[in-house]
């Protein structure tokens, strides 16, 4: 049986930029995209230490930028595109608002 763990989508563009300014979330966010992956398999394809790893995977949830997806006792994670889309979208918004590319997003959505 599968638990997911839901939350709001974020909405505080600062917050998201916060939580991707980081090399070693980046990293950890690529990985996880269009795939789910345990925390070891994160370790082993970044690089980093299992508590390096956490910190940082707790930094991506708080932020909602990872689907969780908890099995027994293992736990794995997905990168949540459709809050990287929003987040990115709104980024426009708020920092280049007379851009082409923002105004055609504006009227998509």
């Amino acid at each position: 049986m599968f638990v997911y763990i839901i939350k709001l989508m974020i909405k505080d563009p600062v917050l998201f930029a916060k939580a991707i300014a980081d090399d070693t979330r980046q990293k950890i966010m690529t990985e996880c995209c269009c795939c789910w992956l345990s925390v070891n398999e994160i370790v082993e394809k970044v690089g980093f230490t299992q508590p390096t790893i956490s910190h940082h995977l707790a930094i991506l949830r708080r932020a909602n930028l990872v689907h969780v997806r908890e099995e027994g006792k293992q736990t794995f994670y997905s990168l949540n595109q459709d809050c990287v889309a929003y987040c990115c979208g709104q980024l426009m918004v708020k920092f280049a608002p007379e851009e082409k590319a923002t105004q055609v997003l504006l009227e998509v959505i």
